[in-house]
């Protein structure tokens, strides 16, 4: 295997692309056979955040959502696994190595594990691009500690943004709620919560024009649709919470999709590419249950394993039952 130019200095054994159930359970399977390990996501727990009760994961009568994410997030990190949080926007084959790249990052890997689910879904505004990681999220509960006794905003009208602006009501000096609507659509209980606190504020009938700021976000201007009226709203971040969508568009000249732009995989969670695997919502599975992508993940990390096994003329794994070795 030839090495990368010397410019290239991030280099992993293996990149996940996704940071949910398939891509967190991936990432303490590599972890724990001791591959060099890097998760890209945009958010953390993907759809599951949604769900604030979860009945049917195994071991768990009930669980929230939330929770078993960071149980699995604990996990990965606690064998060495690190989390950036940010978008993969390009994937290319770079001889013997994957090149990844995010609006401000690129990292080389010697194997890929495409887990990203369904993605959280772009205001597609000016500025938004430029200022991602700088003031401009998808995900409260990843960044919202970011920006205590900050002023924010959250832009979407049903459940995903009520529970953001729920989350940073607690961080923030100062959160806006601001949707297109002349009500929100998300749960009563929760937008009763939120009435009550005193430091969040409903932006009803309002749209986000531009996200302003040089090196981070400092404005946002915001037209109200009733009153045909723009205004500049001083803010320190955003958060954008407009639900999710499946994006592949980026992979499809990488690997094969199949009609609706799923990843067609293997049994061993193998791809069209060699040394690229994927696990999760993303693929061509057609049972979507947290259960199944975390099974999938786990599958993916130790068939990532076995293909550098190969490449080194190594011997292939079949289980996983190592006990922890802690660090000193």
């Amino acid at each position: 295997m030839s090495r990368p130019e010397p410019e290239e200095v991030s280099l992993y054994d293996v990149i996940i692309v996704g940071g949910a159930s398939a891509g967190l359970t991936a990432a303490l399977y590599s972890s724990r056979q001791g591959l060099k390990t890097l998760v890209v996501t945009k958010d953390l727990g993907g759809q599951a955040l949604l769900t604030s009760e979860i009945h049917n994961y195994p071991g768990h009568e009930n669980i929230g959502g939330f929770e078993l994410i960071s149980k699995f997030e604990e996990q990965a990190r606690s064998y060495g696994a690190e989390i950036l949080y940010d978008e993969v926007i390009e994937i290319e084959r770079r001889d013997d190595f994957f090149r990844v790249k995010t609006p401000t990052k690129s990292f080389l890997s010697c194997t890929l594990i495409l887990a990203f689910g369904k993605t959280p879904r772009d205001l597609g505004v000016p500025g938004e691009q430029e200022l991602k990681g700088r003031g401009v999220s998808y995900c409260a509960i990843c960044d919202g500690s970011l920006f205590k006794d900050r002023k924010v905003a959250v832009v979407g009208s049903a459940d995903p943004a009520l529970d953001a602006a729920l989350i940073l009501s607690n961080i923030a000096s100062r959160v806006y709620v601001i949707h297109s609507l002349d009500r929100l659509l998300g749960s009563d209980e929760t937008l009763q919560t939120l009435k009550a606190k005193s430091n969040v504020e409903f932006v009803p009938n309002s749209t986000v024009l531009r996200i302003n700021g040089s090196t981070k976000v400092e404005s946002l201007n915001i037209l109200d649709s009733k009153r045909k009226e723009e205004k500049t709203m001083p803010v320190d971040g955003i958060f954008i919470e407009l639900g999710y969508i499946a994006k592949t568009d980026f992979v499809e000249d990488l690997v094969q999709l199949n009609g609706r732009k799923e990843i067609i995989t293997n049994k061993d969670g193998s791809t069209s590419q060699p040394g690229v695997f994927a696990a999760g919502d993303v693929t061509d599975t057609p049972y979507k249950q947290v259960v199944i992508s975390a099974g999938q993940g786990a599958i993916a990390a130790l068939s990532a394993y076995n293909y550098l096994q190969k490449l080194k003329g190594r011997p292939a794994i079949r289980a996983d039952w190592k006990t922890k070795v802690k660090k000193s």
